[in-house]
């Protein structure tokens, strides 16, 4: 037997603090929200049992203010921590602090997540477990070493940051001369996003697909890989529809790719969830190769299509595991019903991509048979400038893909959102897209949707 948490502390915000309030609220835990002044009347303060204020909007004085988080978990008397996606999820640091203060860390160990989630060391644990990898590069002292390096690799090539993702710290170069402002560039942005400059260089795929594997391990020396994501339809490297299974895999590959995963997560020491995400590399004959290029140390924005095909609740089981709590469910029970497909639902133009922050005046989310809306807004609210743009996804489920398709072409129709701009009308143009339908998507797809938009 393990002890539950009494009180969980979530120091996140939006659809996800949402989530996680729910799934609390299911096992019996209670739980505390986080806010800034900005979020004062979100509805995952409004549905917590507690809230606490930690600061201005300004997320550097309130979400990522690890002193206020702590001082508010103190406060408040939680046990626990769940740092959702995004923010502080994958911050090492934050997670130390957590266990210096005797409060519980709901993700991997300060080590793990140190060992995984930079990318460089994450690269010697797939050579370590046999993971297949795009040639590449430890980290580049400076920029005669990254010309050194691509020009060994070979152009394209793509400087990457070592610690951090999302696209930043990331660019693509094609000639030798490019390199110095790459370089450049690469390692500020990188600097100021994740604090650390650390890049490195691998060679660039023109046109791939990315594909992503789901694990779920326990402190007891059990570890599940849940399938696999396809995660190809994105902007800018951030995904925009998700789903599961790919349409790419085979049973073949999901089995061989799955069982090194879990060896990898038990013998190095790895509890709770993650993702470890594969560039893939098609050929003309529908196959192709997977390469792994990162494992996300936390919750990801899309679990709901892996929850919706394999029928488990993952936050139930992150809050679980972290609790001393054993996987209960063995292998071969785990049975993939039918296909699940996320349209993440942003507050901005649809053409342009602009931010579309203000009030929503009306909101009516779809329903019916076979569709899940993670939302955190509702009608009247005002959506803040300060944050990511994400307020809702929409997850459908069906028996065969196309009749999942069909039923996220059936909720975005009914999707209503007043008073705003969203991307529902592109997400509505995607499902419909003939390389979408056919399951041809690439990371490519959506720039070459919305290329003639922008020439008009």
């Amino acid at each position: 037997m393990f002890k539950m948490f009494k009180k969980v502390l979530i120091a996140n915000r939006g659809e996800i603090a949402v989530r996680i309030i729910r799934a609390c609220r299911e096992i019996g835990v209670r739980t505390v929200a986080v806010h800034s002044e900005a979020d004062t009347h979100a509805l995952h303060v409004r549905l917590a049992d507690e809230a606490v204020c930690i600061g201005p909007s300004a997320p550097g004085k309130s979400y990522l203010h690890i002193p206020a988080i702590i001082a508010a978990a103190e406060i408040a008397g939680a046990d626990a921590i769940h740092p959702g996606y995004g923010f502080l999820s994958e911050n090492a640091e934050f997670a130390e602090v957590c266990r210096r203060c005797g409060i519980v860390f709901i993700g991997p160990t300060p080590e793990a997540m140190k060992q995984w989630g930079d990318k460089v060391s994450g690269r010697s644990n797939a050579v370590r477990f046999g993971l297949p990898l795009l040639p590449g590069s430890g980290v580049l002292r400076d920029a005669a070493h990254a010309r050194a390096e691509a020009g060994r690799i070979g152009y394209p090539v793509i400087l990457k940051a070592s610690g951090g993702g999302g696209g930043r710290g990331m660019r693509i170069v094609r000639s030798p001369e490019e390199i110095g402002q790459a370089f450049a560039s690469a390692t500020a942005e990188a600097a100021s996003g994740f604090k650390n400059p650390d890049v490195y260089v691998e060679r660039f795929v023109e046109r791939p697909r990315h594909v992503e594997f789901q694990v779920l391990v326990d402190k007891h020396g059990t570890a599940r890989s849940l399938g696999e994501r396809e995660c190809s339809l994105q902007r800018r490297h951030q995904k925009i529809i998700e789903e599961s299974p790919s349409p790419w895999m085979t049973p073949e590959v999901r089995a061989d790719l799955g069982a090194r995963i879990e060896r990898a997560m038990i013998e190095t020491g790895y509890d709770g969830v993650g993702t470890l995400e594969f560039l893939l590399d098609p050929d003309a004959q529908g196959g192709g190769q997977l390469y792994f290029m990162e494992m996300n140390t936390r919750l990801q924005v899309e679990h709901p299509v892996t929850e919706m095909v394999t029928g488990l609740d993952l936050v139930v089981e992150q809050i679980l595991v972290a609790a001393g709590g054993k996987i209960a469910t063995p292998q071969r029970d785990f049975r993939f019903r039918g296909h699940s497909i996320e349209c993440r639902i942003n507050a901005e133009d649809p053409v342009t991509f602009a931010p579309w922050p203000g009030v929503i005046t009306e909101y009516h989310p779809p329903g019916g048979n076979g569709v899940r809306v993670d939302g955190g807004v509702y009608g009247g609210w005002r959506v803040p400038s300060n944050y990511d743009s994400l307020i809702a996804k929409v997850i459908t489920h069906a028996p065969t893909r196309e009749r999942a398709l069909k039923r996220m072409e059936r909720a975005l129709d009914e999707f209503i959102i007043g008073g705003i701009r969203t991307n529902i009308p592109l997400h509505k143009r995607l499902v419909q897209h003939e390389d979408v339908r056919a399951g041809r998507m690439t990371t490519r797809t959506i720039e070459e949707l919305v290329a003639p938009d922008r020439q008009r």
